[in-house]
């Protein structure tokens, strides 16, 4: 599992897209641990060949968050590296979600299926940007919500009924808040601009955060937890699960994976900052 928290400039009146309801793959093993149906199983050419991944774990860079708050220059030549060659690092931060989360997907059936997501919104339960029923779908359930601006919020998604679940999120939220604004204050210095530029740049600052659930797979080769993306958004910050490899990174035209670091966030450059920066800062 791991949630993920972007921050993106959002179109007036596009909203967040819509998803096609899909069965749950959560359910799914739950019934029966061993079929992969046909429409999970990834076309030949979709699958990652053994000579694309780099046979070493992936140490990505790592940023001391309380230095780059502090302005210290050698910590931001650190970040401008690792975002113009990498397009990824880690930051150190403290956070407290995953037993909010982990509890949500402990739910029943029926009652997931009480913040499943409306028929043209994405937010809420179910599986995302599903356009087409013949597309392949990925080995995942996740959750998306919106938390900021909070008049945005569409409670009727949130899993309130789950003590602590809404007080969790708020925390989160408020935290990797911060966390957005800092970087994108020392990103703007780096691109010669203002400090206050790129937060600017989006208006009134929006931010969603999507919750990833991926059961076992009896054929893992067959399948894709998240198919290869790149992201719209400007920054996403993700947290891995401390314990399992299952991040992976396309660095010189090899997929790496990145090692888990407890308590850390993966941090890596969307596409609006790579538009931004003319292509200096790549996703």
């Amino acid at each position: 599992m791991d949630p993920e928290e972007v921050a993106v400039q959002e179109d007036e009146g596009l909203g967040w897209g819509k998803s096609l309801p899909v069965p749950s793959v959560q359910e799914m093993v739950r019934k029966d641990s061993q079929s992969v149906p046909e429409r999970y199983i990834q076309d030949q050419n979709n699958r990652p060949l053994d000579s694309e991944f780099s046979p070493d774990l992936c140490e990505i860079p790592i940023l001391n968050f309380s230095l780059l708050a502090s302005g210290d220059g050698e910590e931001q030549r650190k970040l401008d590296l690792a975002c113009k060659e990498w397009g990824f690092f880690q930051i150190m931060a403290l956070h407290d979600l995953k037993a909010a989360e982990a509890a949500f997907f402990k739910l029943s059936m029926e009652e997931k299926k009480r913040y499943a997501m409306g028929e043209n919104d994405l937010q809420g339960y179910g599986q995302g940007y599903v356009v087409s029923k013949q597309q392949k779908l990925e080995w995942c359930d996740l959750i998306f919500l919106v938390t900021l601006p909070p008049k945005i919020r569409k409670f009727k998604h949130w899993p309130v009924s789950i003590p602590g679940f809404k007080e969790a999120v708020e925390a989160y939220s408020a935290e990797m808040q911060k966390v957005t604004e800092e970087l994108l204050a020392n990103l703007s210095l780096l691109m010669g601009m203002e400090k206050e530029e790129l937060k600017s740049l989006h208006g009134e600052m929006k931010q969603a955060m999507r919750m990833n659930y991926y059961p076992l797979c009896s054929r893992p080769e067959l399948v894709l937890g998240i198919s290869p993306h790149s992201d719209a958004s400007t920054i996403t910050l993700l947290i891995q699960d401390d314990e399992l490899t299952g991040l992976q990174i396309r660095h010189k035209q090899k997929w790496v994976p990145v090692k888990p670091i407890p308590n850390a966030i993966v941090v890596n450059v969307g596409d609006a900052l790579q538009v931004w920066s003319n292509g200096v800062q790549k996703h």
